[in-house]
């Protein structure tokens, strides 16, 4: 048994809780009030006095690299650094080699997180066979495995005709399809995005058309198929008006961008930082404005992380050899407080919303909430810690963190998955 004292419980902006008792028994929440009788011989007792207590999260885009790269992350290791960071419920990407483009690598991704992982692993399934954009990958028997999306991500699918058929298969098997939305075309070689960083440095540009116009024909497509597009890590602000356009269409779109995206700009890869290197790239602050009004207005639906490990021997190279990416898991939250809420005057409740609720909608979960007998899955989190992002204290295997060296505020100190314990007072369990 675990008892949790004076939480502040918040489950979304409109249910907040004064200061109250969680009593979690087994995997449930069997009593929430006032004053429940302590028995320390019987239960572990944790004192929430000052903090607030908040469903866990939910990632629906990142990348474990498990199998054929464990060298960067594996399911083991992406899953304890999630736990790390609050998140319960993580959807892996299947960019891995092989990829996951059939039945037997699903049911392998399932197998394995059942055996290494403390958290909730779920399959993303391709899109399109060995992520090659050419022929459509097992969409069927993908999801009767336990597929919850297909994506090509770190891929665009080119081919319109392939992706509207995409459309039309997911359409009949109700799983949302997951675009990474990048013209090839406008992009090759490019490694920044295009503007006054890319002339300053020499490094090619990315122009911001390269992710719009495949944002405008994935929506156009889904738009006449009626079926559920998915646009992920969102990073211009035509790609924010679009959605808001096609949702007012009445399209059955959703979006999320990722926190380095609404606190970040491309200066960040001034000085050659090949940890800022990311795809889609680092944009302006007017873009960043953007996103972030994106998120209050609801056009963008939901936070991911596109946690992307690399090894150090991929980052630490020529800033136009280094791998894209930055991890993310264990940063999430505490970006969001510090440039949403501490900056931008967010409801604390929006962001269990852009962490919770929205995106377990988006794969069809239930979202997790803080009441008596159901799952205990919740953080307890500390919204005034201030804290500095270093590379000896990063759980995951990689350590490419565009925050490295930033200060935050807010830290998740607690996590409890299933009425388990993972992480209590900053020290991970698991």
């Amino acid at each position: 048994m675990i008892l949790i004292k004076n939480a502040q419980i918040v489950n979304s902006i409109h249910d907040k809780s004064e200061k109250t008792d969680i009593l979690i028994v087994d995997d449930k929440i069997e009593k929430i009030g006032k004053n429940i009788e302590e028995n320390p011989e019987k239960m572990i007792i944790i004192d929430a006095s000052g903090k607030y207590v908040m469903p866990s999260f939910t990632d629906i885009h990142c990348h474990l690299r498990e199998p054929g790269f464990e060298y960067k992350e594996d399911i083991k290791s992406g899953s304890r650094s999630a736990a790390a960071g609050g998140f319960t419920t993580i959807c892996c990407m299947p960019n891995t080699n092989p990829p996951v483009d059939n039945r037997a690598m699903v049911a392998y991704i399932k197998y394995r997180a059942r055996e290494v992982s403390p958290i909730e692993v779920l399959p993303v399934g391709a899109i399109t066979k060995g992520l090659l954009g050419e022929e459509l990958a097992e969409i069927g028997f993908m999801k009767d495995e336990g597929a919850i999306a297909i994506s090509d991500d770190g891929k665009c699918v080119m081919n319109a005709n392939l992706m509207r058929n995409a459309l039309l298969y997911s359409k009949d098997f109700s799983i949302p399809v997951i675009s990474h939305c990048e013209d090839t075309n406008l992009s090759e070689g490019g490694q920044i995005n295009l503007g006054y960083v890319s002339t300053i440095t020499g490094l090619r540009g990315i122009p911001r058309e390269a992710e719009s116009t495949i944002v405008a024909r994935d929506i156009l497509l889904a738009k006449e198929t009626k079926a559920h597009i998915h646009i992920t890590h969102v990073s211009t602000k035509e790609s924010v008006e679009l959605i808001k356009m096609a949702k007012e269409w009445g399209v059955n779109v959703t979006a999320d961008t990722c926190p380095h995206y609404i606190s970040l700009t491309e200066e960040e890869v001034l000085g050659f930082n090949t940890n800022a290197k990311v795809n889609p790239p680092l944009r302006t602050r007017e873009d960043v404005e953007a996103l972030i009004e994106g998120l209050k207005e609801g056009v963008i639906d939901c936070i991911s992380t596109d946690h992307a490990p690399h090894h150090k021997d991929e980052k630490n190279v020529e800033f136009n050899l280094a791998a894209s990416g930055t991890i993310g898991f264990e940063t999430a939250f505490s970006v969001l407080l510090t440039y949403l809420v501490e900056k931008n005057r967010f409801d604390i409740g929006k962001i269990v919303e852009l962490l919770n609720h929205n995106p377990r909608k988006i794969i069809g979960l239930s979202p997790n909430v803080i009441e008596e007998g159901k799952k205990a899955n919740l953080v307890i989190v500390d919204l005034k810690k201030r804290w500095e992002v270093k590379e000896e204290n990063i759980v995951s295997k990689s350590k490419n963190s565009a925050f490295l060296g930033k200060i935050l505020t807010s830290y998740v100190e607690t996590v409890i998955h299933n009425g388990k314990i993972l992480k209590k007072d900053g020290v991970l369990n698991c």
